[in-house]
């Protein structure tokens, strides 16, 4: 599988999706570039969500981006996520070849179908750490529920903060790498 930029990624999805619902989609992402600006996602916007979503304070203007079409409740994976980063981080900094170093989303142990606010598209995400010469690469694997197109922009941003947020928490201080991305159900939009 050739690997993509976050853009080319995006670009593909909006395709693919636009025939029609696809199950099981697969890519493997450069997070070299994660922005991915679109008219429902200018970089202002992609921010704020990713600041929001790692746990960060907003600044009272950056409240006024949030709405349910930019992804409601489903997209709101700040819970706990401070001490799920800290936590990535430990285990990176102490074992650097640990297999454990991960975030789950999800915080419910049996999420209700019938909640919008409990059905998170993002589910986990592992991270690792590969060396090449002369540098530390973080990479990392996620699997997403369902994936609206539409909203990839956001959740991309928010997934290459996070990478951004842990590797500067680590000694070696990684370049970020790739992202194996996975999602059961990729959709156009959340209609």
């Amino acid at each position: 599988m050739k690997t993509l930029s976050c853009r080319e990624t995006w670009l593909a999805m909006t395709r693919l999706s636009a025939a029609g619902d696809q199950r099981n989609y697969t890519q493997t992402i450069a997070m070299d570039d994660y922005l991915v600006e679109t008219e429902l996602f200018p970089k202002p916007v992609l921010e704020a969500y990713s600041c929001w979503n790692l746990g960060q304070p907003l600044k009272p203007q950056q409240q006024a981006y949030f709405n349910s079409e930019r992804g409601g409740g489903q997209g709101d994976y700040r819970e706990g996520m401070p001490e799920k980063i800290a936590n990535v981080v430990d285990c990176l900094r102490h074992y650097p070849a640990s297999k454990r170093a991960l975030i789950t989303i999800a915080n419910q142990p049996i999420p209700d179908h019938r909640s919008d606010e409990q059905a998170k598209c993002f589910r986990e995400i592992h991270f690792h750490l590969a060396k090449e010469p002369g540098r530390s690469i973080l990479n990392a694997t996620c699997f997403f529920r369902a994936q609206a197109a539409l909203i990839f922009p956001k959740n991309i941003h928010f997934i290459g903060s996070l990478m951004h947020s842990i590797g500067q928490q680590l000694p070696q201080q990684p370049q970020l790498g790739q992202l194996f991305y996975l999602t059961s159900l990729l959709v156009a939009d959340r209609t």
